[in-house]
């Protein structure tokens, strides 16, 4: 299992075009990714689960993956953060 956090700079949060980004991303994987913003979770591969966790700016979200490619799927989502949020 592999985590990471990541506080969001992106002043609009994670917004439909993001979101719908990084669950592109997610569903080439097969490893379970989840994250967690305060006391909610979601399915990244699943697009109203992370809309209903409602990330906004300066939240930091924690990113669970497990799984057999939950290496390469660790780096490339946080490069992905990184780069877009």
């Amino acid at each position: 299992m592999r985590t990471f956090q990541y506080t969001i700079r992106e002043e609009l949060g994670m917004h439909a075009r993001p979101a719908g980004l990084i669950l592109q991303l997610a569903k080439e994987f097969k490893s379970d990714i989840i994250v967690t913003n305060g006391d909610k979770s979601g399915n990244l591969k699943r697009l109203f689960s992370v809309i209903d966790l409602d990330i906004k700016y300066q939240d930091t979200v924690t990113v669970t993956i497990d799984g057999p490619d939950e290496d390469v799927a660790a780096e490339e989502l946080q490069a992905f953060f990184e780069e877009n949020l």
